[in-house]
């Protein structure tokens, strides 16, 4: 008589009723031991549906945080998955590893979670793209702020028509990095290290979810602060597909609190100014300041005058960490329960934009963008 493994339970066994009431937990491997890896390790410890199974990080200094995890240390992505696959992979490698890795994993039939930018140009994001699309791999983008339940709640009020027709979007990225943040790292005062290509991608995303597709740019930058090869300053004109217009300023040297992590309040680690806003969106009928909330509109179109007061009101909202969210959708994706909210199309578009307004700035002239 053959008996049943000894892990089972049968249906009258109380043990039975508890092992389908826990599910085992989604188990996600992260590559790439630095600031943002370290960030999703910390997500997927703390999941209530996920757990972090395995780092892979040939550093020196990567075993020192494995042990402290209580997970295996791989040296590669080939060595985790002949030892201990993972359900899902979490790629916060340098960008240059990004299109390599994630097609190493497509192969392999393993869900990806790909940090920004999905890669170093636009040629190669489309090659990642053609190839996630033809196998239909499950590819989360890391854009973790399409996961905010801030920017969920803005755009909820734009797709209800309170605005009226979108007509143009003020925004701002300005904030002081210090010394030590380029003396840490001395490639960010080259070209490719400046707040275009590290900080406006984050922007890009966050005004497509808002505002739609951006059709053409104009640029101007400057340098004349630190005088460095790379830009800490540029004024950005954009032009939606919707015919609603923009302006974003962008600046890592100016003292001054509007951006995104000063006033939205989801990361601890920045001082917080929570009487400031970094996007103003206006319509035909009203706007509304992000991340305040603050909404003001007219009571109706016998009122639009620049005469007559508006309804003034805040837009109520429960702020949550989007890493933490990020990391619950991508068990989500892993188990084929969702699809990915940020997509490698959406990554691609992103990158596109980013450096159209790096090749604005560099021209002086008008970048059209094309939005396949």
């Amino acid at each position: 008589m053959r008996r049943r493994p000894a892990a089972l339970a049968s249906a009258a066994d109380p043990r039975f009723t508890a092992q389908m009431q826990t599910p085992r937990k989604t188990r996600i491997a992260v590559a790439g031991a630095g600031l943002i890896g370290r960030a999703h390790m910390g997500v997927a410890q703390a999941s209530p549906r996920c757990t972090l199974s395995a780092i892979v990080d040939p550093a020196p200094a990567a075993a020192a945080l494995a042990a402290q995890a209580g997970v295996a240390l791989y040296g590669s992505i080939e060595e985790l998955l002949a030892r201990d696959r993972p359900d899902g992979l979490v790629l916060a490698t340098p960008n240059a590893l990004h299109v390599p890795q994630a097609l190493q994993c497509i192969e392999a039939g393993l869900p990806v979670l790909l940090e920004k930018p999905v890669a170093t140009t636009v040629a190669e994001g489309a090659r990642l793209l053609h190839r996630v699309e033809a196998t239909g791999a499950r590819v989360l983008v890391g854009h973790h702020r399409a996961h905010s339940p801030i920017m969920a709640t803005a755009r909820q009020v734009i797709d209800a028509g309170q605005l009226g027709r979108l007509v143009a979007v003020m925004g701002s990225a300005v904030f002081f990095k210090p010394a030590q943040y380029f003396a840490d790292a001395p490639w960010r005062r080259e070209p490719g290290g400046g707040p275009i290509l590290l900080n406006m991608i984050h922007e890009v995303h966050s005004l497509r979810m808002l505002c739609g597709e951006i059709a053409a740019v104009q640029a101007f930058k400057s340098h004349a602060v630190r005088g460095f090869a790379v830009e800490d300053t540029v004024a950005i004109n954009l032009r939606f597909a919707s015919g609603a217009l923009g302006t974003f300023m962008l600046s890592d040297t100016a003292a001054c609190a509007r951006s995104w992590e000063q006033t939205s309040r989801e990361n601890p680690a920045y001082a917080s100014a929570d009487d400031e806003d970094c996007y103003v969106i206006t319509g035909t009928n009203g706007s509304l300041s992000v991340p305040t909330m603050r909404l003001r509109t007219y009571p109706g179109p016998q009122d639009r005058s620049w005469w007559k007061p508006f309804d003034a009101a805040t837009v109520g909202l429960v702020r949550e960490d989007p890493l933490k969210l990020q990391m619950e959708h991508f068990g989500a994706v892993v188990r084929g329960e969702v699809q990915p909210l940020v997509t490698a199309r959406d990554g691609l578009l992103n990158l596109r934009v980013t450096e159209a307004i790096a090749a604005a700035a560099q021209s002086g002239g008008v970048v059209e963008i094309p939005l396949t």
